[in-house]
């Protein structure tokens, strides 16, 4: 019954643009053991998008990789909000300054109204990072989480 009063989900990208989305990190991820994720949705229920992405990064379980090397990218659409979480084993590596860079170069894009190819250049930014730190070693690495976009609420 309450199914039928279910809110559709919004669309905000074409499946084109999906698809290049989701080959960016599937490209990013080839030479490199880490994890990239993107999570998409309308509004940001925190006031700091940072924090959104750490709880959406805890609940997607990206904090189980073998070598902390999670990314997650954050986009809260109507909010204008982004933010870039990664784990503890690449913020070793590359620091606040990295995200802090990476997420004024996306929001350069986003203003341009970019935004595939902003998420795509900061996906190869981040691959190009993790390559450096994690590079691939095809006997041990496997793909530890999936490669697709989440949408939230």
């Amino acid at each position: 019954m309450f199914g039928l009063f279910k809110k559709k989900q919004r669309e905000y990208f074409t499946p084109a643009e999906k698809e290049t989305i989701v080959a960016a990190i599937q490209q990013a991820e080839l030479r490199t053991s880490g994890e990239i994720r993107l999570f998409v949705e309308s509004k940001c229920e925190m006031v700091n998008p940072v924090h959104r992405a750490k709880e959406i990064f805890y609940q997607l379980k990206m904090d189980q990789t073998a070598s902390h090397n999670g990314v997650l990218l954050y986009l809260a659409m109507d909010d204008h909000q982004l933010a870039v979480f990664g784990d503890e084993g690449i913020h070793q590596k590359v620091g606040h300054a990295f995200w802090n860079k990476e997420v004024e170069l996306m929001l350069a894009e986003f203003k341009q109204k970019h935004f595939v190819e902003g998420i795509a250049h900061i996906v190869k930014d981040i691959g190009e990072a993790l390559v450096t730190h994690f590079p691939y070693d095809g006997t041990t690495d496997k793909n530890e989480l999936p490669d697709d976009i989440v949408f939230g609420k």
